[in-house]
């Protein structure tokens, strides 16, 4: 039986430590002045101005959200082992299943922290638009300068980001960084072109590898239906089914994730 309050104490920990910790800070902090660039780079392209400042910043929260994520989920354990902080740790009453439960759940509060500081930057740099804009401009703009959609898309950013940090939690506990960064990695590429796998039979009239194929489409994460920036950019509607589905997607491959890191992490040997 899973403690909460021992899940809840090692994620304060761990958010506390992820906080003091200079990286993703850094990191929030050149997004937020990339966001202030792209509104200078804008003003060269005439009539593509809003275009342009929101296309940048959600690719912006998307990108540095990524390193963050990626960064700090793979050294999640590995930290712990080399620094030898997990020994006492698991000699104590928590489990090994709370330890690493806690670990995620303090760096998705520390993840979404860092995104919520980008996204207050991206806002002002929108406000600062719409306010400057005349008003016969705006009539050309294909959404307002705040969209609420915005915020629909930055949660789906979010939502790919938590996926993103259980599947570098689940690396991080069998293999080195360096490895679990380039495997996390390389499943993040491989999960926006997801539904190619789909479609691979129509390609190779091979049925073997059709099958394969087929099968890594349901194991590897699907990623492109997280990405509505293109939507929302154009102020193409976005069917509210769609966010739903793709959230509820997103839990649950979390929580398999997860259970596949708890199991790999019960059966290994710190000794």
């Amino acid at each position: 039986m899973v403690s909460l309050r021992a899940v809840r104490l090692v994620a304060w920990a761990m958010f506390r430590e992820t906080v003091r910790d200079r990286v993703p800070l850094s990191i929030a902090a050149f997004c937020a002045v990339l966001l202030g660039v792209s509104y200078l780079i804008s003003q060269m392209t005439a009539g593509q101005d809003l275009k342009i400042i929101k296309d940048l910043g959600l690719s912006s929260l998307s990108v540095f959200g990524l390193l963050i994520a990626v960064f700090l989920g793979i050294n999640l354990v590995a930290k712990e082992v080399e620094r030898r902080s997990i020994y006492p740790v698991i000699a104590k009453p928590v489990t090994r299943e709370e330890f690493l439960l806690g670990k995620y759940t303090g760096l998705a509060l520390a993840l979404v922290a860092n995104l919520a500081a980008m996204t207050a930057a991206f806002f002002a740099v929108l406000l600062f638009v719409d306010v400057a804009t005349p008003a016969f401009a705006k009539s050309g703009w294909p959404a307002p300068a705040t969209d609420p959609w915005l915020l629909a898309a930055i949660g789906l950013i979010v939502a790919e980001l938590l996926v993103v940090t259980a599947i570098a939690l689940f690396f991080s506990t069998f293999s080195s960084p360096m490895l679990s960064a380039l495997l996390t990695l390389g499943l993040w590429v491989a999960g926006h072109f997801n539904a190619d796998l789909r479609r691979f039979e129509a390609v190779v009239d091979v049925p073997a590898l059709a099958w394969i194929a087929r099968g890594m489409y349901y194991v590897l994460p699907n990623l492109a239906p997280f990405d509505i920036k293109a939507e929302v950019v154009h102020g193409v509607p976005v069917a509210w089914s769609h966010v739903g589905l793709t959230l509820a997607y997103a839990v649950t491959y979390i929580t398999l994730a997860l259970l596949a890191a708890v199991a790999v992490f019960r059966r290994r040997d710190f000794k």
